[in-house]
């Protein structure tokens, strides 16, 4: 799910998109949880490719049995990746399956060329190999191997994400959340425990409250936030602050203004990360210098 860092940069991003073409405030907090909800359909849409490349290994399998001339491995097919548990609990899982079938643009064609070509990679590489030869049979031995399968052929496949970007834009900014939704959603599996739920997008109505306050105070008091940055440059122009670092400054500025429950040590370091993320390579040491300066002055825990 989304955490409070993954929060803050999709304020980041909203607030940036906001500047490059600014439309009604509305309209950017109805897109800002918009984006932040599409991150669920793109965690959905990865499940699913699992999902799918066991059913092409079954296919792959029918195939072999179908054939006129056949030779041992066709008339007795090694079964061990269709049967993986995880993967059988995945397919199973009632919230993946009713969420798919009310997305339908999520379903994925078993003769996808990025699928098949993906799976072709997986039986040419040594994993696979090991783990089809291999005597040991557990819910365990399954679990790694699809874990080690996801981060190998699926969160580094740029084939794939060329095609996530292609069905969304914003997604090209969340692989690495869903990532780690993908992985929780492996690691919390159970043997013998069906999968009757996923991890969500957002947490709960405290966390979308929180994105939302974040980006309507940051508007709203954008004005005041610079005068606040202005007077803590030194030998420097605020007109030659970067956007995105400025962006990042008011956001980290406003929180610290209407979000006391939050230490400031958090909320600098948080966006310092941030900015090793969006902005240039030294925006992270600026940004620091700044921030560190207006907690102090401000004398804020």
């Amino acid at each position: 799910m989304l955490g409070r860092r993954q929060i803050r940069e999709k304020v980041i991003e909203n607030l940036y998109s906001y500047y490059q073409n600014p439309i009604r405030q509305e309209t950017v907090e109805k897109n800002l949880i918009n984006e932040m909800s599409k991150i669920y359909n793109l965690y959905i849409y990865q499940l699913n490719f699992l999902v799918a490349l066991k059913h092409v290994a079954e296919n792959q399998i029918e195939i072999g049995k179908n054939k006129f001339i056949k030779n041992d491995s066709d008339i007795n097919p090694n079964q061990k990746f269709v049967r993986n548990q995880v993967l059988e609990s995945l397919e199973n899982n009632e919230e993946r399956r009713s969420f798919t079938d009310k997305h339908k643009e999520l379903i994925w064609d078993f003769n996808d060329e990025v699928l098949v070509k993906t799976f072709q990679r997986i039986k040419a590489g040594k994993r696979y190999h090991e783990y089809m030869t291999s005597d040991e049979i557990s819910f365990e031995d399954d679990q790694k191997f699809i874990g080690k399968l996801f981060l190998r052929y699926v969160a580094e496949n740029n084939d794939l994400h060329d095609r996530f970007e292609e069905m969304e834009m914003s997604w090209a900014d969340d692989y690495h959340i869903s990532n780690s939704m993908i992985q929780k959603t492996i690691g919390f599996l159970k043997e013998d425990t069906p999968s009757h739920t996923l991890v969500k997008a957002i947490k709960d109505d405290e966390d979308e409250e929180f994105a939302k306050k974040l980006l309507r105070q940051s508007l709203n008091n954008w004005e005041d936030s610079e005068k606040k940055l202005e007077e803590r440059l030194v030998n420097w122009e605020l007109d030659r602050v970067s956007l995105m670092d400025k962006i990042i400054l008011v956001a980290a500025i406003t929180e610290m203004d209407y979000f006391p429950q939050t230490p400031s040590k958090v909320i600098i370091n948080e966006y310092i990360d941030i900015a090793k993320v969006y902005a240039t390579e030294k925006s992270n040491i600026f940004i620091n210098g700044i921030l560190d300066k207006y907690s102090k002055d401000k004398n804020r825990a």
